[in-house]
């Protein structure tokens, strides 16, 4: 396991898992990718701690993760422990459903669908009796449920989240967003959580916001920072497509070939060139004279 607050953490939404989850990645990517799939979270994902765990070296290790990250199945970020906190830890999310990258995008800017968006929905079975069964539910229980997608070891059972539902449902009435709601429950957790509705009783209490707050429209920002998953450097998710760095995607960076540009540089080559014919020279040292032998 990684240090407490590192190391994989499941991305939200995933599909159901099967079989067939990494069929369309090479033998080695699928392989490392379902051993990744069934760690728990918080397990070390680093190439080296991998390799000791895998029949691969460190350098296909590594080589294997930049490819999952292509190919939408992780990411790596640093993340802020709290908000009133600053310190940040390193994670590496993973899905086993591959997303492209305006919904790694969202997820890192926090505002990423809950739901799997893998094939049709469940269908709900109607009741035997052929009356429709009721499908509304509150926001305030819609936020509840989706918190152990934004860290599994605060899941809520249908049963705590009706009993809790009265408490979302007045941080909502007081002007929270849900986005500060599952923060409040998800913020510098324990490692173990040995009751999950009493902890988020207790937080849902404790934190109430007062009456009158003003509405926060986004979550703490900045939550997350994007980073490549090769070398690591940080970035805002749109500069690193598939999760990598211009450097590690191999791309050169852009050049300006107008006229204007080319007449900047031959200007600026004609302004040395001055400054060196220019400068004044220094003279040259007269010999010393030699002195006689007597």
């Amino acid at each position: 396991m990684a240090r407490p607050g590192y190391g994989k953490r499941s991305a939200p939404g995933q599909a159901p898992r099967t079989a067939r989850d990494f069929g369309h990645l090479p033998a080695r990517e699928a392989y490392i990718a379902a051993y990744l799939d069934r760690l728990p979270d918080g397990a070390a994902m680093d190439h080296k701690t991998l390799a000791k765990e895998l029949p691969y070296g460190q350098q296909a290790v590594r080589t294997a993760l930049r490819l999952l990250s292509e190919a939408g199945h992780l990411r790596v970020c640093r993340e802020r422990v709290s908000a009133e906190r600053t310190q940040w830890v390193s994670r590496t999310y993973f899905s086993r459903t591959a997303r492209d990258d305006a919904w790694w995008s969202a997820f890192l800017r926090g505002d990423a669908p809950q739901a799997t968006d893998a094939g049709e929905p469940p269908r709900a079975t109607p009741p035997a009796d052929g009356r429709a069964a009721p499908s509304h539910r509150s926001p305030a229980h819609d936020v509840l449920a989706s918190v152990g997608h934004a860290d599994p070891r605060m899941a809520l059972s249908a049963h705590e989240c009706a009993a809790l539902e009265p408490l979302a449902a007045e941080w909502l009435a007081r002007g929270a967003s849900p986005a500060a709601i599952r923060h409040a429950l998800v913020n510098a957790l324990p490692d173990v959580i040995a009751a999950p509705g009493a902890f988020a009783r207790r937080r849902l209490t404790d934190r109430m916001p007062p009456e009158g707050a003003a509405p926060r429209p986004e979550g703490p920002s900045p939550r997350r920072i994007a980073e490549c998953t090769n070398c690591h450097v940080p970035g805002p998710p749109e500069a690193l497509p598939g999760g990598l760095c211009r450097v590690c995607h191999g791309t050169a960076p852009g050049t300006d070939p107008s006229p204007e540009a080319e007449d900047a540089v031959r200007r600026r080559v004609d302004e040395l060139r001055a400054v060196v014919r220019d400068r004044p020279r220094t003279p040259a040292r007269p010999p010393k004279p030699r002195r006689g032998r007597g």
